[in-house]
């Protein structure tokens, strides 16, 4: 596998004999230091460049950056084509299991070429024309105190939807179930156990994209409850992970409320929870509650 320094030499010798290249960025983990370095982290780089289209008519160009397992190039897609506003993005797996995510930027947009996110550096001003950057902080990402509606709103969310999990299940209906469970009962389940972490901490830190360094600020106790609420692919498994997300959510909920000084609905828990025994315990040919 090539070094981080191997790689950033081949990225930026590339850039500085092609004429149309006039500049480099960095963004992501790799600029962050509060992430660990790992064997996985992306290079996620940007190139301000002239004549975007010579780029892109030519998909050859980036094979002097070494064999690929696999690319993406999410602007050429039908499925999910993403708004990047005139940019041309190249996700690159290699075969020694490095990884660049290279977006090329045209030149007019040098002024805001990342977009104001702050864990950006310059690796190369061949015209000295970017704006200077301070220096590369995670601060955006931090764990952001919410407010007494944003807290409301999650709860709502976590016990209406967990009524769309029982319908599923009761109805035998197994991916409609799982997704409510997956896509929106257990995403609210993590944004509390966030705002939990952002008090510990006094809103200080970042989890990570998608909670990913929330095992580090738990306690082990919290972090295996939240474990127990992704299920295996059975009817009576997802009932008890509704039901232990439920719970989980419940007293994390509660904590939360009690130090930000928020109302817990607990009208709404008591209700929904009765009403999910209800669907778990209802005959599957009965016609009604």
């Amino acid at each position: 596998m090539r070094s981080e320094q191997e790689m950033m030499d081949m990225i930026l010798n590339y850039a500085r004999n092609d004429e149309r290249v006039r500049a480099v960025g960095m963004e992501g983990s790799r600029t962050n230091r509060n992430v660990p370095r790992d064997l996985f982290q992306d290079f996620d780089i940007v190139f301000i460049v002239t004549e975007m289209n010579s780029f892109i008519a030519d998909p050859h160009w980036v094979d002097r950056f070494g064999s690929r397992i696999i690319m993406q190039t999410p602007e050429d897609m039908d499925l999910f084509p993403p708004d990047l506003d005139g940019n041309f993005s190249y996700l690159m797996l290699f075969a020694d299991g490095n990884r660049i995510d290279l977006t090329l930027c045209p030149i007019e947009k040098k002024e805001n070429w990342n977009n104001g996110d702050k864990l950006s550096v310059v690796l190369l001003d061949k015209d000295h024309a970017l704006p200077k950057l301070p220096a590369p902080t995670d601060r955006d990402y931090w764990v952001r105190r919410p407010s007494a509606a944003f807290y409301a709103d999650c709860c709502n969310e976590f016990w209406w939807v967990s009524t769309y999990v029982a319908k599923g299940l009761w109805r035998q209906e197994m991916t409609y179930a799982m997704d409510h469970l997956n896509n929106n009962v257990r995403p609210m389940l993590i944004k509390m156990l966030e705002w939990k972490v952002g008090v510990d901490t006094d809103f200080s830190l970042s989890v990570g994209k998608n909670g990913k360094f929330l095992e580090k600020h738990l306690p082990k106790l919290t972090w295996q409850a939240l474990m127990s609420t992704y299920p295996q692919g059975t009817y009576d498994d997802v009932w008890r992970a509704l039901f232990a997300a439920a719970d989980l959510f419940r007293s994390t909920a509660a904590e939360v409320a009690d130090r930000l000084q928020f109302d817990y609905p607990l009208d709404d828990d008591r209700n929904v929870t009765a009403y999910l025994m209800r669907v778990k315990h209802l005959s599957p040919d009965a016609k009604e509650m």
